[in-house]
């Protein structure tokens, strides 16, 4: 039997849809050039701290699922951005995009941080590629076949280690696809479930681990002078983040008693009949036909990756000063993770030169030759990271943070009972749009401790809001790194990832919603002991509601057969 595709696109859908787009920047670049070439300091973009800056990330973001061309849909919402910032004017428009120095393109490859975050992929990329020539990765696989027997013991196998890699979501995803993804596809397991568990084991699990980088990044969106221990608080957050919470049981609940449903049902019966990939195309086909060596053992791909692990946590830690005297919590707050993921992936590169030397697994040549062929594998992932960093850049130049202020700010302080259930909707609606859940986190968590006191649960319960929603958006996001990388360790295509994973998404989402609603009520009227009851009911609400999106699509697909 054929496998389907879950959307059949007309080509003269994808071609109306591109001719609309042209048409309607062609229409504001008339209506609206009136700015000339260069802006000045007064220059103020159209729409700019209006629901109009979030136009650019939508047109990306529905570009992307409607037609299903993730370079054409970025492109196209970068575009958008760049004309609404000069008013329509090209030659202005052309020079944002490409160099403006708070979103252009240059600006953000020549950025120290995301330089680090391309170059670390490179390297990763890289040790993947010596690990499968050397024969590591084969011998990981048939050794892991020979004790895990079933489809389920090998997804709980990836669950359990994207848990124990906690440290960057970004690190998790890429270590994570790199050592289980030959294990996954011995046991038919689709790339976009693969990419599904890598991703939802990456930031759920970092934004409730005390000793991760997005720790250091809450502790630092906690404003200085309120008075709040911005980890102090992180950790009091951890019982109240109901989607990175609820994510995990979910994904367990799916696993284990096969609750598959949505497009991800349609993979993984296509992947039970050998067709991994559900679409026609097949990304990283060339990477995945490495022949590897004969004298592979499990240890040439266990000690690299633990050397990996160890180096990343040596790498962060010692550039938040810790080899300086600083306490070992502080240099996690203080770091700079992607200049650390650098220095780890270096030292495990070098690491793992001289294993496989010495053991002669590999020639010179091969492992020279993996230099490029990393690179070559991440091409796509990079393009789409620079594309998103772009995109961002221009919403941000649009003013999109300022407007998301604003709006909080001005409803917030009436409506107390219910703001960690808006605060939510407002994290999630943020993350999704521009991609990126720490920027999340400095524009509203200020805005909620200038609403609660420091010691009200209040205050608690609404930030864990703010962290989960923006955890929950950064998850389904197209143009989020996370979900990116996911996409490239899973080597799975990555609209399929989204499509696919975006229904677990928002169901967890809904739920979440209705648990800040019910967790505001008690924390307002009946204090902090009984606001934690609110995680429970959460949990068993989502429970609910899985099993009953599991059988409805069951019944659907038994009426379609």
């Amino acid at each position: 039997m054929t496998s389907q595709m879950p959307f059949r696109n007309k080509k003269w859908i994808k071609y109306s849809l591109t001719v609309l787009a042209a048409a309607a920047l062609a229409a504001l670049c008339v209506i609206t050039a009136r700015t000339p070439s260069t802006a000045g300091e007064g220059h103020i973009p159209l729409g700019y701290e209006s629901a109009l800056s979030l136009l650019p990330p939508f047109i990306a973001i529905a570009l992307a699922l409607l037609t299903k061309e993730v370079y054409f849909s970025l492109f196209m919402g970068i575009l958008a951005g760049g004309l609404l910032y000069a008013h329509g004017n090209l030659e202005l428009t052309l020079n944002t995009i490409l160099y403006n120095e708070d979103g252009g393109f240059i600006p953000n490859i020549a950025s120290v941080q995301n330089a680090s975050i391309l170059v670390f992929v490179v390297l990763l990329g890289s040790l993947v590629a010596m690990m499968n020539k050397a024969g590591g990765s084969a011998a990981f696989g048939r050794w892991v076949s020979g004790r895990i027997k079933t489809r389920v013991g090998v997804q709980l196998a990836t669950i359990l280690l994207g848990i124990l890699i906690f440290v960057d979501d970004g690190f998790n995803c890429m270590t994570v696809g790199s050592v289980i993804r030959p294990v996954t596809d011995r046991h038919r397991i689709s790339r976009a479930k693969l990419a599904y568990l890598i991703d939802a084991t990456a930031a759920p699990i970092c934004i409730i681990a005390p000793i991760s980088s997005w720790a250091a990044a809450v502790t630092y969106s906690v404003p200085a002078d309120s008075g709040i221990n911005g980890f102090e608080m992180f950790l009091r957050t951890i019982p109240y983040n109901f989607y990175a919470l609820g994510t995990i049981v979910m994904m367990l609940l799916i696993v284990t008693l096969k609750l598959d449903y949505g497009p991800m049902r349609l993979h993984e019966e296509n992947a039970m009949r050998g067709d991994l990939f559900t679409t026609p195309d097949r990304p990283y086909q060339d990477a995945d036909d490495a022949v590897p060596s004969s004298l592979g053992r499990v240890t040439d791909l266990v000690l690299p990756v633990v050397v990996l692990i160890c180096s990343c946590i040596i790498g962060i830690v010692y550039t938040g000063g810790f080899f300086d005297g600083v306490g070992f919590i502080d240099a996690f707050a203080n770091s700079n993770s992607a200049m650390g993921l650098v220095f780890g992936s270096l030292v495990a590169v070098i690491f793992t030169f001289f294993l496989y030397m010495c053991r002669g697994v590999i020639s010179f040549g091969d492992f020279m030759e993996c230099f490029p062929a990393g690179f070559r594998s991440m091409c796509a992932p990079m393009i789409i990271l620079v594309m998103a960093w772009n995109l961002s850049g221009m919403t941000g130049l649009l003013g999109a943070d300022a407007y998301i202020h604003d709006l909080t700010a001005a409803t917030a302080g009436e409506i107390k009972i219910f703001l960690p259930c808006i605060i939510f909707v407002i994290a999630v609606f943020l993350a999704f749009s521009t991609g990126t859940s720490w920027g999340t986190f400095s524009i509203l968590i200020p805005i909620v401790c200038s609403v609660f006191a420091g010691s009200d649960e209040m205050l608690t319960i609404s930030i864990a809001a703010c962290l989960s929603g923006a955890v929950c958006g950064d998850h389904c996001s197209p143009i989020s790194d996370t979900t990116i990388m996911a996409s490239a360790g899973a080597h799975s295509n990555h609209v399929n990832h989204v499509v696919t994973q975006m229904p677990y998404a928002f169901t967890c989402a809904g739920v979440c919603a209705v648990g800040y609603l019910i967790a505001g009520l008690m924390g307002y009227s009946m204090g902090n002991a009984r606001a934690l009851l609110s995680l429970p009911i959460t949990l068993l609400l989502l429970a609910a509601v899985l099993f009953a999106a599991s059988g409805l699509s069951k019944r659907r697909r038994a009426g379609k057969g």
